[in-house]
């Protein structure tokens, strides 16, 4: 082989590891993703939080049994309008009633026992006390004088040792019995005292009884204490009923509260004085706007949630939003006008910031782009988009994902913007 042949070879070889190598490269490289991509708007973002709550009277009046009775009559239905001072229903009270007017007969005997104390006795006992005292004193006294006039006359021979003997005997014993008398009085005087103290206490006793029997009687008449909607009646005439049982709840409903149950992570942007809409899927057709009036200050259970619960205060004018509905509750936490706005599908959470993928042009080829990720500041949210507070421009493109990850200097084909996304927004 001449040296002619074999350096036609060795360049042949050469061009063909060339052309090898060449296409080997083209064959590992990897194609140019295609994406779809979307400019940033101007729009009115308004950020809610939506959860469920439960419809609650501000301040409700509820009437239970004050003892064990019978229902005897009914005189008003379950969601009525009533006034204050209006019968509501009757309790079987005659037992009361009897006991009442016994009480208040003992009572009397009980004053007149009190008053005869306290003036020293009744007249007649102790007009006895003192007139038999004072008679066994007056007998003592004449028997006194007797005994010594029968002295002087036994000195002049008029009278005998027997007359004087017979008028001492009779002596001794009117002093003996002007001592059980003065004795007796004493001990009743002391007794009146006694009795004073025990008719009082006697007296309070009665009166206190009375009292509650008074208000178990009266009690026995349940009436309206307000003027408002009698919204809970499940005492039925015929019902036996023990003392605290529920017979009635009544309230104003022109005004009512829903108690809100907001999930934890959502706790931080309530705030007082914002608006509330509620809606309720019996009336699907109706709507109440309220205002949040108390916001919790801690999480608790429910159910299988951490939430705190936060007080609204609701309009009802047309009474149509009952006590214990499940309602849906709406706030409108915040509200921006007219502010740049980004799918929330183009923001990259991470590390606490957030990020978009800013299309870019690549010089390096006709329709090929790069995407630079670009760290910006969000504000307020809603369903679909978040408010870019800085970081980007309306003029500029963001990435949106699909079937590839994005990445920081991606080479990438637009091969649409997200119109959709676009004409959803202005349709809002």
């Amino acid at each position: 082989m001449d040296r002619k042949l074999r350096n036609r070879i060795v360049i042949f070889l050469l061009v063909a590891a060339a052309v090898a190598y060449g296409l080997v490269r083209l064959s590992g490289r990897q194609p140019v993703a295609k994406i779809s991509a979307v400019q940033p708007i101007r729009e009115n973002l308004v950020s809610s939080i939506s959860s469920n709550g439960k419809v609650e009277t501000i301040a409700p009046h509820v009437m239970r049994a004050q003892l064990d009775t019978f229902v005897e009559r009914v005189h008003a239905t379950e969601g009525q309008q009533v006034k204050r001072g209006q019968l509501l229903l009757e309790l079987n009270v005659k037992d009361a009633a009897a006991r009442l007017a016994e009480a208040r007969s003992r009572l009397l005997k009980a004053q007149d026992d009190l008053r005869a104390a306290r003036t020293g006795g009744r007249a007649d006992d102790v007009a006895r006390v003192a007139g038999d005292l004072a008679k066994a004193v007056a007998e003592r006294d004449r028997l006194q004088k007797n005994q010594e006039a029968l002295k002087r006359l036994i000195a002049q021979q008029a009278a005998t040792q027997d007359e004087l003997a017979a008028n001492d005997l009779a002596l001794t014993k009117a002093q003996a019995e002007v001592a059980r008398l003065a004795a007796a009085k004493s001990e009743f005087d002391r007794g009146v005292k006694l009795d004073a103290g025990s008719a009082d206490l006697r007296v309070q006793q009665l009166q206190s009884e009375i009292a509650a029997l008074e208000d178990k009687v009266g009690n026995g008449r349940v009436s309206a204490p307000i003027d408002g909607t009698l919204y809970s009646l499940p005492a039925k005439a015929g019902d036996f009923v023990k003392l605290g049982d529920l017979l009635a709840e009544m309230a104003d409903l022109h005004k009512v509260r829903v108690r809100a149950f907001i999930d934890e992570p959502e706790l931080g942007g309530l705030e007082p004085e914002e608006p509330v809409k509620i809606t309720w899927d019996a009336l699907p057709n109706r709507n109440w706007i309220g205002k949040t009036e108390l916001v919790p200050k801690q999480a608790v259970p429910h159910g299988t949630r951490s939430v705190g619960e936060l007080l609204c205060m609701v309009p009802n004018d047309k009474l149509e939003l009952l006590p214990g509905a499940n309602v849906n509750v709406r706030i409108n936490s915040k509200e921006r006008i007219n502010v740049l706005s980004v799918p929330r599908g183009a923001v990259e959470v991470s590390g606490g910031n957030q990020y978009v993928y800013v299309v870019k042009d690549n010089q390096l080829g006709v329709g090929k782009k790069t995407l630079e990720k670009r760290r910006i500041q969000v504000g307020i949210a809603d369903a679909t988009s978040y408010e870019v507070v800085s970081g980007l421009d309306q003029s500029e493109m963001v990435a949106l994902p699909g079937d590839v990850d994005l990445r920081d200097g991606m080479a990438v084909q637009i091969m649409n913007t997200d119109t959709a996304y676009l004409r959803g927004r202005k349709d809002e």
